[in-house]
């Protein structure tokens, strides 16, 4: 039961803006999961969520699969190995430094965006499948960001 409202809880966070551990409840219970803001709390500290700014200007719960310096260095690699990007459809299309393109398509991986459903790298090019076009803008707008700072 406990890895089953764990999952929930990721999928949850990863659907929605989800600001406070009562609106985590909340959500939980609308999922038929019987939980009191004591469980929430628990489950948040076992699953190592964090708060962070969302694009909209408000805080919400995440999870940080690499935290700290891991997550660092795939932004580092992305602001190495990144030249361009481009658009078709869901398809977001990333341009890399010769060489550079499975690192940064790894890197894109392993920060776990709900939008990307998954990269394939060749030697200086990415095709990564993204779930709509919304999302592709999307991601476009979180990458920039990232590789900007």
């Amino acid at each position: 039961m406990k890895l089953e409202r764990h999952s929930k809880i990721v999928e949850l966070i990863g659907k929605h803006e989800i600001e406070t551990q009562e609106e985590l409840a909340d959500y939980l219970n609308q999922a038929g999961f019987a939980v009191t803001q004591a469980t929430v709390s628990r489950d948040i500290r076992e699953l190592k969520l964090t708060k962070v700014q969302s694009d909209s200007g408000k805080q919400r719960y995440m999870v940080l699969q690499n935290q700290g310096s891991f997550s660092d260095k795939y932004i580092r690699i992305l602001r190495d190995g990144y030249l361009s990007m481009d658009m078709a459809q869901n398809i977001l299309v990333v341009k890399t430094v010769s060489g550079m393109a499975m690192a940064v398509a790894a890197a894109i991986d392993a920060l776990h965006y709900n939008e990307v459903v998954g990269c394939i790298a060749g030697d200086d090019t990415i095709f990564c499948a993204i779930r709509s076009v919304d999302d592709t803008i999307l991601m476009m707008d979180k990458l920039k960001k990232l590789i900007t700072g």
